[in-house]
């Protein structure tokens, strides 16, 4: 009862527009058919049998229409179709309307129709077969009626009329189906149109064979049954063969295609109420991967596997509206298309109402299983506007949220290390660190330039400066200058960083040797990733440039952060242990901001302490980033480290690190970063600041 209910309703904001087309269809249908219709009774005693015969199975075989799966009901395929054309071809508008009139209230009845969904359907017969009428009148006698055999001018006249058939009745349906659940009218129209044309031409064809057979025997006309249940049961096999290939067999949830089918239909009809203003105008995508699925296939077989997943997609279903559409994708991956959503929050709390359902365990022959998962969300528009965009975002959400442990996670872009841009960026960049690569050609034109900068690093009791920091930067011919994070993030998830990373170090290399020979011996630190530090190629690289340019191994600092240290210590301390027995230095960079052991600084070979940034810009003015520094000082002078405080930009901050006995300072108090050739003039022009003797405690 409840389906028939939803057949028959017509959306609140909608009912007025709707309802404006359809009164004005049935009143239209009224004048046309009033007057043939009034004059039927005097028609009927001269009616031969074969038109009773035709009109009894018209009625008798739309008690039971076909529809296929996954159409609505405006989709039906009703055998009268059939019928009523021949009548009209024989027997003109009145007859043929009467019928098609009783067998719409037939199959008005049969699928629950309310009244004015039955008079809306007859109004559209009744106009189409009068179009039709209308067709066959312009062409003078009727086809087919006159003696003798059918011409080629009857054809061609019964398919003019056909095509009129068919044009009034698929566009006052398209029009309708548009105006009732919304969308564009030309995609909408399109929809069908290949099965419509296919299902409706022929049966409105057969009717002149049907109308031939009628002229020779009323008995020959029942015949016309076979083949009618013949292309039935052949459209219904290929309708359930397409039905299967949208169904995930072992679940029997929609799969990948007709979730693909889905969102391309709501796509525009959520368009439309976003153009609205409508406050249920969002779509959202929802992904969810369970967890340790793999787990329960390895230990219990696939077999329990399997059956897990069915039960998983019962809960799911269970849980979600009945608007929303439960797709398994594959393996252990669901999706959810919720529709007519307010918004983000609406998607969050749909989330964790699935993940509610899942948090209690499965009991599978008696063995209670733990199901999980981590869902992603993408909404349309603001994330895509298509399923492939949609489909990637929430992907993107859904790994976001298993990365930080949480049940679910709105697609965002800092999160996506794909996304198109970031894709275009990466492209970009190899081209201008690969001039050998395929792309040579266009490097210098669509890459821009990859240059180093230099910040001092001075000495704070003495203000000489002892050394620098190489720090990279990229002058993108479109975007200008990129962001250094933003340039790391891009290369880092991708095998470019060991290009970036080998063009840095010789650039850096190169250029200690040129200041060497200009008579300026600098230490030049520079940074590397937690990919360069996983394989010893880097200790081979920076020998092998040392050696080539005659650069003291003492010279050049590698710096690393927390983060990369403790992402995988083992394979780390490999590497710097090849590094310190060349004779490179390494400095633990943004130190306070991590989780670092002082197991694993007596373990490291480290040189050098950096205090991180935010500490130090904030430690005159306040007291507890005044006592981290401080702290952190203490810490590395026991330990024999050298401390290098970044992000000293004033006066005040810079006798303060003196005071605590931090060796050197780095940052815009001293100077900003610079090219290679204006850092030899700054030198040149450069007098050493001198705080004084640091205070007696």
């Amino acid at each position: 009862m409840e389906a028939a209910v939803l057949r028959n309703s017509v959306p609140s904001e909608r009912a007025v527009t709707f309802f404006s087309f359809v009164w004005p269809v049935i009143a239209a249908a009224a004048v046309v058919s009033a007057v043939p219709l009034l004059d039927l009774p005097n028609q009927l005693a001269a009616l031969p049998p074969a038109f009773w015969v035709m009109g009894a199975l018209a009625v008798v075989c739309d008690a039971r229409p076909f529809t296929p799966p996954g159409r609505r009901q405006s989709s039906a395929v009703f055998p009268s179709i059939c019928f009523t054309f021949a009548i009209l071809l024989a027997w003109g508008t009145a007859p043929a309307i009467a019928v098609q009139a009783a067998a719409v209230a037939v199959s008005a009845w049969r699928l629950r129709h309310t009244l004015w969904r039955a008079v809306f359907n007859i109004a559209q017969y009744a106009l189409a077969l009068s179009a039709a009428d209308a067709v066959i009148r312009l062409a003078g006698d009727r086809a087919f009626v006159t003696d003798g055999p059918p011409k080629w001018t009857d054809v061609t006249v019964v398919a003019a009329a056909a095509a009129a058939w068919f044009a009034v009745k698929y566009g006052t349906v398209t029009i309708a189906v548009r105006l009732r659940f919304g969308g564009q009218w030309w995609p909408t129209f399109q929809h069908g149109l290949a099965f419509e044309l296919l299902s409706t031409g022929a049966l409105l064809l057969l009717a002149p064979v049907l109308m031939a057979a009628a002229h020779a025997s009323a008995a020959l006309v029942p015949l016309v049954l076979v083949p009618l249940y013949a292309v039935y049961r052949m459209a219904r096999l290929s309708a359930e063969q397409e039905q299967l290939a949208r169904l995930d067999p072992l679940t029997g949830l929609a799969n990948r295609k007709a979730l693909l089918g889905e969102v391309a239909e709501q796509v525009p009809i959520h368009a439309e109420q976003a153009t609205k203003g409508a406050h249920d105008r969002h779509l959202a995508l929802l992904l969810l991967d369970l967890d340790r699925f793999k787990h329960v296939n390895d230990a219990l077989g696939h077999t329990v596997g399997d059956r897990l997943l069915v039960e998983v997609g019962n809960r799911i279903s269970a849980t979600v509206r009945r608007q929303d559409v439960v797709a398994r994708l594959g393996g252990d991956e669901f999706a959810i298309l919720a529709t007519r959503l307010a918004g983000t929050d609406d998607a969050r709390h749909l989330a964790d109402e699935v993940i509610a359902a899942l948090s209690e365990p499965v009991a599978i022959d008696g063995l209670p299983l733990d199901v999980g998962g981590s869902i992603g969300i993408a909404l349309y528009p603001q994330h895509g506007e298509d399923f492939a965009t949609l489909m990637r975002h929430a992907d993107v959400a859904m790994y976001d949220a298993k990365h930080r442990g949480d049940a679910s996670a709105v697609y965002s872009p800092e999160s996506d290390h794909n996304s198109p841009e970031r894709l275009s960026l990466l492209a970009d960049l190899r081209r201008v660190l690969d001039p050998g690569g395929a792309h040579s050609a266009e490097a210098s034109g669509r890459g821009g330039e990859i240059t180093m900068y230099y910040q001092p690093q001075v000495q704070i009791d003495t203000g000489e400066v002892v050394g620098v920091e190489a720090l990279l930067r990229w002058r993108h011919p479109q975007r200008g200058m990129v962001d250094p994070e933003e340039l790391i993030k891009v290369a880092e998830q991708s095998a470019v960083m060991r290009l970036l990373t080998r063009r840095v170090v010789d650039d850096v290399v190169e250029q200690l040797a040129k200041w060497a020979a200009a008579g300026v011996h600098l230490r030049a630190a520079l940074n590397v990733s937690v990919r360069d530090l996983h394989t010893g190629e880097i200790a081979e690289q920076i020998a092998e440039r040392l050696s080539r340019y005659g650069v003291p191994a003492g010279q050049l600092q590698l710096e690393i952060t927390e983060g990369a240290l403790m992402a995988d210590p083992r394979r780390v301390l490999a590497t710097i242990s090849q590094l310190d027995k060349i004779g490179v230095k390494i400095a633990l960079d943004d130190f306070g901001t991590g989780y670092s052991s002082m197991q694993h600084l007596r373990r490291l070979p480290l040189a050098e302490v950096k205090v991180d940034r935010s500490f130090v810009l904030g430690m005159a003015l306040d007291a507890e980033d005044a006592a981290i520094v401080r702290s952190i000082i203490d810490l590395a002078r026991a330990l024999g480290l050298r401390v290098v405080a970044e992000g000293v930009e004033d006066e005040r901050t810079w006798r303060l690190l003196h005071n605590a006995g931090c060796h050197v300072a780095q940052g815009w108090f001293y100077a900003r970063p610079m090219p290679a050739d204006e850092l030899v003039t700054w030198l040149a022009r450069y007098r050493p600041l001198n705080p004084g003797p640091p205070p007696l405690n």
